[in-house]
C-alpha cells in the first residue's frame, strides 16, 4: 500500500513558490509588526474623513497602502496554513493575522458611518475638486448606493448589537446538520453496515445496487421527517428575520435586498425561473435517457444520481494534463496561453497530496501576489477538469489584477464561475472532438449532462422554492411544516416531469440544503453556467469579436457592476437568450450521449467471431 508523502518529500518543482510573497517567515513577522503599527493609526482619521476632499483622498489612500500590505499577510500565511494543516508554526501565524484583522475592523467601526454622514452629491464635488479621486469613484458610488438604505447611527448600532440573536436561526440549523443530527446504517454494496452520513450520502446515491441507492435515500429523508417541526422553526425564523431586515432598511422584499449589492434587478432572478420553466422538455428528455440507459421500468428520485457510465479506467500524468489544457484553451489565443504558461513555470500551483495538505482545490491569490492553485492531483480526468477550471479563476485574477487599480482589481462573486467553466466547457468540447475512446467520450458527456442538471435546474428549483417561500412570508402567510413541504413536492413533481416517479419522502428535501439560509445565492450558479456556455459556443463558433470581447471581459476586474462587465462579453442576463443557449447545450449534449452510445452497442453487435470452419461471421 502506498503511503502518503510528508510534505518534505516532495520536490519543489511541484510545489508553490511562495517566497514571491516573503522571502521567509522572518520577513513575514517584520512585516506584521511594522502593519500592526499602521493599524494603531487608523483612528487619527476619524472626524475627518469626509471634511474636505483633500482629508477623503488622504484616508483613502492610507487605507489602500494599509489593506494591501495586510492582505500580503494574510495570504501567505493562509497558503503556507494549507500546504500541511498540522504544522503549528502556519497554525500560529494564521491565528495572528486574524487577530490583526479583527483589531482592524473595530478600529474602523467609524468609517462608514462617518462616510455616510455626507450627502453623494457632496462626494461628486470632491471628485470634480480632486482628480486622485477619480480613481475611487466606482468605489464611493458602491458605498453610497446604501445610502437611502442605512438607519441612524444609533438604530445601526441597536441592529449590530442584535446581529447573533437574529441570525439564531441559521446558526441553530448549522449546529443541527452538522454536528447532532444522526442517519443511522445501512448495508452497502458488500453488505457491510455502514453509518449513514450527509458526507457518503452522495456515494450511496451513485451506487450501481439499486437497493443501496433506496436504503440511502430513504432512511436520509425518514430522518429529516422525524425533524419537521424543528427545522421549519428554523426555517421560518431565517425567513423572518431576512424579510424584517429588508422592510426595516427600505426595501421592497427580502430578494430586492439580497440582490442589491450586486446591483442586480429582481427581475433577472425572475427571468431565469420562467425561462426554466418554459424548457422543462430537456430536463425530461435526460431522464427518459437516464432511464433507458439504466434499464428501469419505473426511475425514481434515488435512480437519479444513479451513473450512466463506469468509472474511466484511464490515467492522466500531470506532463499530459498540462498538454491537454494549453491544447483544450488553444481558442483563447496566444496572449492567453502565453500568460498561462507563467503559471506552470513560475511555480504557481502546487500539485500532488502530502500529509496535512488541505483538501479539495481552489485558486487563491490578490492585487499583489500570483495566482495560487491548491491541488490534490490523481491522475483522473477529473483531476485535469479540476486543474483547468482552477487555471480558469487564476486567469481571471491575474487579467483583473493587470488591467486596473487595486481598488477596481476584485470582481464580483456574481461572476466568479464564468471563467472557469468557460474553461471546463473547452476542455469538454476539446475530448470530444480529439478523443478515439467512445467510453472517454461518453464520460465527459455525462459529466456535462450532470453539471446542467444539477447546476441549471436543480439549482433553479432551489431558487424557486425560496423565492416563493419569501414571497409568502411577505404576503401574510405562516409557512408552517405542512405548507412548506407540500409547495417543494409540487416543485419536484413539475421539475422531473410525468415519467419519474416523484417519491413522497421527496417533500422533506428542502431541509437539508443549506443553501436557503444563504440569502437568494443559489440563482448565481446557474448564471455563471449559462454564461459559460453562450461565451464558449460564440468563440467556437467564430462569431465576431467573441474572444476580443470575453478576455475584455476578464480584465475588467470590478470596475464595473456585474451586469455591465458581463455586457463585455455580449451577454445581457436580463434577457432569456443567454439561457436558451445553455439549455441548447445541454440538450445538443443529450443527443450526442445518445448517439455514442448507440454506437458502441453497435460496434459490440458487429464483432466478429471465428466459426469451428474458420469462416467469419457476424454476431448480428
Amino acid at each position: 500500500m502506498e503511503r502518503q508523502r510528508k510534505r518534505e518529500e516532495i520536490e519543489e518543482k511541484y510545489t508553490w513558490d511562495l517566497t514571491t510573497i516573503f522571502k521567509s517567515d522572518d520577513d513575514w513577522y517584520k512585516e506584521l509588526e511594522l502593519v500592526s503599527s499602521e493599524v494603531e493609526r487608523i483612528p487619527n482619521y476619524k472626524g475627518k474623513i469626509v471634511s474636505s476632499a483633500k482629508d477623503l483622498l488622504n484616508y483613502l489612500k492610507f487605507n489602500e497602502v494599509l489593506t494591501r500590505r495586510a492582505y500580503k499577510l494574510y495570504y501567505y500565511s493562509s497558503l503556507k496554513h494549507d500546504q500541511d494543516t498540522t504544522n503549528p508554526t502556519y497554525q500560529k501565524m494564521r491565528g495572528k493575522i486574524h487577530d490583526l484583522f479583527q483589531k482592524t475592523g473595530e478600529l474602523e467601526s467609524f468609517v462608514v458611518p462617518e462616510m455616510l454622514s455626507v450627502k453623494y452629491d457632496k462626494i461628486l464635488e470632491y471628485i470634480k475638486e480632486e482628480s486622485g479621486l477619480e480613481e475611487y469613484a466606482f468605489s464611493l458610488e458602491q458605498q453610497f448606493r446604501f445610502q437611502d438604505h442605512k438607519l441612524s447611527e444609533e438604530e445601526e448600532k441597536i441592529i449590530s448589537s442584535l446581529a447573533n440573536a437574529l441570525s439564531i436561526s441559521s446558526d441553530a440549523y448549522t449546529s443541527l446538520t452538522d454536528s447532532d443530527l444522526k442517519f443511522g446504517f445501512i448495508k452497502d454494496e458488500n453488505g457491510n453496515d455502514v453509518e449513514l452520513t450527509e458526507s457518503n450520502y452522495s456515494l450511496f446515491t451513485h451506487s450501481k445496487n439499486r437497493e443501496v441507492r433506496k436504503s440511502a435515500f430513504e432512511l436520509m429523508f425518514n430522518t429529516y421527517a422525524n425533524y419537521k417541526n424543528t427545522l421549519s422553526t428554523t426555517f421560518k425564523g431565517n425567513v423572518d428575520y431576512l424579510t424584517s431586515m429588508a422592510k426595516i432598511h427600505k426595501f421592497n422584499s427580502s430578494i430586492e435586498a439580497s440582490l442589491y449589492n450586486d446591483n442586480i434587478d429582481v427581475s433577472v432572478y425572475n427571468n431565469i425561473i420562467d425561462t426554466i420553466n418554459k424548457h422543462m422538455d430537456t430536463i425530461y428528455k435526460y431522464f427518459d435517457l437516464k432511464k433507458e440507459v439504466l434499464n428501469l421500468d419505473e426511475l425514481h428520485l434515488y435512480d437519479i444520481y444513479a451513473e450512466l457510465v463506469g468509472d474511466l479506467d484511464k490515467k492522466y500524468s500531470f506532463a499530459e494534463a498540462k498538454d491537454m489544457v494549453f491544447k483544450a484553451l488553444r481558442p483563447l489565443g496566444a496572449d492567453y496561453l502565453n500568460i498561462l504558461n507563467r503559471a506552470f513555470d513560475e511555480r504557481w500551483i502546487d500539485i500532488y497530496n502530502n500529509v496535512g495538505k488541505r483538501t479539495g482545490a481552489y485558486s487563491s491569490g490578490f492585487y499583489d501576489t500570483n495566482p495560487f492553485l491548491l491541488l490534490n492531483y490523481e491522475g483522473r480526468l477529473d483531476d485535469v477538469s479540476t486543474l483547468i477550471h482552477e487555471l480558469g479563476h487564476s486567469m481571471h485574477t491575474y487579467l483583473s489584477c493587470h488591467n486596473n487599480s487595486f481598488i477596481n482589481s476584485d470582481y464580483s462573486i456574481f461572476v466568479a464561475e464564468v471563467a472557469s467553466t468557460v474553461n471546463e466547457l473547452f476542455l469538454s468540447k476539446y475530448l470530444l472532438k480529439n478523443s478515439k475512446d467512445n467510453e472517454e467520450k461518453l464520460y465527459v458527456l455525462n459529466h456535462m449532462m450532470e453539471l446542467y442538471k444539477g447546476t441549471i435546474y436543480r439549482q433553479i428549483m432551489f431558487a424557486e422554492f425560496e423565492r416563493d417561500m419569501h414571497a409568502l412570508k411577505e404576503q401574510g402567510e405562516v409557512l408552517t411544516n405542512e405548507l412548506l413541504t407540500n409547495k417543494y413536492y409540487e416543485l419536484n413533481k413539475k421539475y422531473f416531469g410525468p415519467n419519474v416517479v416523484v417519491d413522497d419522502l421527496i417533500k422533506y428535501e428542502w431541509e437539508r440544503i443549506p443553501h436557503f439560509y444563504y440569502n437568494f445565492y443559489v440563482y448565481k450558479y446557474a448564471i455563471g453556467l449559462s454564461c459559460a456556455s453562450y461565451i464558449v459556443t460564440n468563440i467556437l463558433e467564430g462569431k465576431e469579436n467573441a474572444l476580443e470581447n470575453y478576455i475584455k471581459f476578464l480584465s475588467s476586474g470590478g470596475s464595473d457592476y456585474p451586469a455591465n462587465e458581463l455586457k463585455i462579453a455580449g451577454i445581457d442576463i436580463e434577457k432569456p437568450d443567454v439561457i436558451e443557449s445553455a439549455i441548447k447545450m445541454f440538450d445538443e449534449t443529450i443527443d450526442e450521449f445518445r448517439k455514442i452510445k448507440s454506437e458502441i452497442v453497435l460496434e459490440k453487435d458487429d464483432q466478429v467471431l471465428d466459426n469451428p470452419e474458420g469462416k467469419k461471421i457476424k454476431t448480428r
